[in-house]
């Protein structure tokens, strides 16, 4: 299976199974378009000799680099994996990541939050330090030979309990070499409650800090508000910029959810740089179908203007010295992810939980509170084998939709609670959220194709 598009004055040909990507010019472009279609070869060599001046000899050098190419397994190649899902069952349950909801509960109230102010639907609750800790335990005895570990603090805002963040952290760190276990820590903040002291244990102690910000102040101030109704822009950015600054060069990223409101978000992005913040991620909203922000399908044509338009933006700011990351287009076209994890995607249910303030597990952060998808709890481990399972099967392979779809293996089948809360099935199919996705990949495939080429280009210089 292969894909073709041309975008920014590259022809770009991919071959889905091997991840072969391939920057062609126009006569291999259209023969390998050809012969995609099973076009027999003599009736392409006449349909590319009446399109291009060509000579013979030339064009049967093209073909024989095509046929390399297929010989060698990095055009039209064969789906190999799809067998493998059939032993995804049969893994041992090795959970490698917590995600630790410290508190239900927040200090914003962001009209399009899916967990209705932190509360996840249900009451205010704060997670306690032994109810952390039997967290901790349970993932460090059921984490396998696996020596590293992660634990994301959430919410809600996590900064309301800072001080059982500050304790788990402490616990956590005291067990790792008795255990032979190292934690990787990351926390999601809204910023309201940033300070000099916080800052300076996310930074020593956070492997990664995910703030949240919508960009310009008009937009941030639509949907990210204060209990009172105020924006919180104006306290929030200095807070962050303090912090990015005292950073220095460990991970972090601003995190902005664009809506129907600002379908212009490349705005927001170029905002967000010209605050001086480099790493960043902007989200499409997930939200019902009948709120006024809610995303239509009228919007898809100016929403991937603007991917191009960002990724353009990207490769002119590198060239200038001036680079910025962007979260979506990370993509590695020479490794990346093993192919179980192609297959499998994020891990939720499996290797992946959510933990509740009062210690219930669910398969991750938007399952929560749906207790058709409880799977456990801290004191008795998970005792829904069989939702466990489910999830074991969630990958691309179960979905009947991706089977002819070029990036099943860059998705791994898309969000498992996305496509339950828009399909009603783990296994079913977000496909606007499958649309977006493939725009993305377009994009960042052409951004590295651009920077493997000026690498190029300056070696030869």
């Amino acid at each position: 299976m292969i894909h073709r598009y041309k975008l920014n004055g590259y022809n770009i040909v991919l071959d889905t199974y091997s991840g072969g990507v391939h920057c062609v010019d126009d006569v291999s472009y259209d023969i390998i378009g050809m012969l995609d279609k099973g076009i027999e070869r003599d009736e392409i060599k006449k349909k590319i000799l009446e399109k291009y001046d060509i000579s013979k000899s030339d064009l049967e050098e093209t073909f024989e680099e095509i046929d390399n190419l297929i010989e060698n397994g990095q055009l039209f190649s064969k789906d190999i994996f799809k067998g493998k899902n059939l032993d995804l069952k049969k893994r041992d349950s090795v959970i490698k990541a917590l995600c630790l909801h410290v508190a239900h509960t927040c200090n914003l109230n962001c009209e399009y939050c899916f967990a209705g102010q932190g509360k996840y639907h249900g009451e205010d609750a704060i997670m306690s330090f032994e109810v952390g800790k039997k967290a901790i335990d349970f993932l460090v005895k059921n984490s396998g030979t696996r020596k590293n570990l992660e634990v994301d603090f959430f919410g809600g805002e996590p900064l309301v309990n800072f001080d059982v963040v500050k304790k788990l952290v402490a616990y956590a760190r005291s067990i790792e070499k008795e255990n032979n276990k190292h934690f990787r820590f990351t926390l999601t903040t809204n910023g309201m409650l940033l300070d000099d002291d916080v800052i300076d244990f996310l930074n020593k102690e956070m492997n990664n800090v995910v703030l949240s910000l919508d960009g310009r102040k008009e937009i941030n101030d639509a949907k990210r508000k204060k209990l009172n109704g105020e924006g919180s822009y104006d306290i929030i950015v200095p807070k962050f910029q303090n912090f990015v600054k005292k950073r220095g060069d460990k991970e972090y990223y601003m995190r902005g959810t664009f809506t129907r409101n600002n379908l212009d978000f490349t705005n927001d992005i170029f905002h967000m740089l010209d605050l001086g913040f480099k790493e960043l991620s902007m989200e499409p909203v997930v939200s019902k179908p009948n709120t006024d922000y809610a995303l239509r399908e009228e919007d898809l044509d100016t929403i991937f203007e603007q991917y191009e338009i960002l990724a353009k933006e990207m490769i002119k700011r590198r060239r200038e010295g001036n680079p910025f990351t962007f979260y979506h287009y990370m993509i590695d076209l020479s490794g990346g992810p093993c192919i179980y994890k192609r297959i499998t995607g994020c891990g939720s249910g499996t290797e992946y939980l959510a933990v509740t303030p009062n210690g219930d597990f669910y398969p991750c952060h938007q399952f929560v509170g749906d207790k058709k998808f409880l799977m456990g709890n801290v004191d008795e481990g998970i005792t829904n084998t069989k939702l466990r399972d489910e999830f074991k099967l969630c990958n691309v392979y179960s979905r009947k939709e991706c089977e002819n779809c070029w990036a099943k293996l860059y998705c791994s089948g898309g969000c498992a609670a996305n496509s339950y809360h828009t399909t009603g099935s783990i296994n079913g199919v977000y496909e606007y959220g499958c649309k977006l996705f493939k725009k993305r990949i377009e994009c960042a495939i052409m951004v590295k194709i651009s920077e493997a080429m000026d690498e190029m280009e300056s070696k030869e210089n």
